[in-house]
């Protein structure tokens, strides 16, 4: 049976970190990000409709994923309950075993981070400051209701997050 890991957390949290991580060990990553710096964006936030037409393209590949039976990672921040839950029931609907890995960090600790992106790579874009406080205002966090989440607690000495517990 595939697995579908949901990755939630606002810029800077360390969602591709863990995304790559289990890439490395074969799974399909999925990210926003990287496909936009493919197609030559380096800013943030993108043009109006490019997040969602890469959105759409990625979903097809998603559900074709797990009809092959690989494992999907989705390296987006899931900000809403309600695109998590999306998510959650295309990935059953398709016969895979769902989680949510929510990488929760404090402001500080957050905004120390993406001070210092350089905007090198896909996972790397510099955001404006004020960027990062509407991502924040607008980031519903996980509820307890919510049984599939993992919370993986942050880490301050630049090594790759560690699957924590449920909440």
């Amino acid at each position: 049976m595939a697995w579908l890991r949901l990755m939630c957390g606002v810029a800077g949290a360390g969602k591709s970190t863990h995304a790559k991580q289990l890439e490395r060990q074969g799974w399909l990553r999925l990210s926003i990000d990287a496909e936009a710096w493919t197609l030559g964006h380096r800013t943030l936030p993108f043009p109006d409709g490019l997040a969602e037409q890469i959105r759409a393209r990625q979903r097809e590949r998603l559900v074709e994923a797990l009809r092959e039976g690989r494992d999907v990672v989705v390296d987006y921040s899931f900000f809403s309950r309600a695109q998590r839950d999306d998510y959650r029931q295309l990935g059953h609907a398709h016969g895979a075993e769902v989680d949510v890995v929510y990488l929760p960090v404090d402001e500080a600790e957050l905004r120390r981070r993406l001070e210092a992106r350089s905007g090198s790579h896909p996972d790397d874009y510099r955001l404006d400051p004020d960027v990062v406080t509407g991502y924040l205002a607008g980031f519903e966090a996980p509820g307890p209701d919510e049984t599939d989440v993992v919370v993986v607690p942050p880490r301050h000495d630049g090594q790759p997050p560690t699957r924590g517990s449920r909440p």
